[in-house]
C-alpha cells in the first residue's frame, strides 16, 4: 500500500514532463555569457536603484520597450558588444570592464 506522501505526489504529478535536464545542460553550455548577462542585469538594477527609476523610466532612457528592459533584467539575454556599448552610452555607466590578461 502506497504511503500518504506517495499518494499525494501521484495525485499532484504534472502531466508535462520535466525539462530540468535540458535546462541544466543549456545553462552549463552557456555559463560564460550568462555570467556576463547577470552582471549587466545587476549593474542596471543598481543604476535604477541609485536614480529611483522604474522599468518604464529605464526603458525611456534606453529608448526601448519596457518588455525589452525586462529581458535585460532577467540576466539571460545574450547581448552583442554593440548593444552593451549602446546601454553604457545612454546611461553614462560602465556595465562591462575589460581586464588585461
Amino acid at each position: 500500500m502506497a504511503s500518504k506522501a506517495i499518494k499525494f505526489l501521484e495525485a499532484h504529478q504534472s502531466e508535462t514532463p520535466s525539462r530540468f535536464v535540458e535546462e541544466t545542460t543549456w545553462r552549463k553550455e552557456n555559463a560564460s555569457w550568462l555570467r556576463w548577462s547577470r552582471h549587466l542585469a545587476a549593474t542596471l538594477m543598481g543604476d535604477m536603484q541609485d536614480h529611483g527609476m522604474k522599468r518604464a523610466d529605464l526603458a525611456a532612457r534606453l529608448e526601448v520597450s519596457p518588455q525589452y528592459v525586462s529581458k535585460l533584467l532577467s540576466g539571460t539575454e545574450n547581448l552583442s558588444f554593440k548593444s552593451i556599448a549602446n546601454i553604457e552610452d545612454k546611461l553614462g555607466i560602465t556595465c562591462m570592464a575589460m581586464v588585461n590578461a
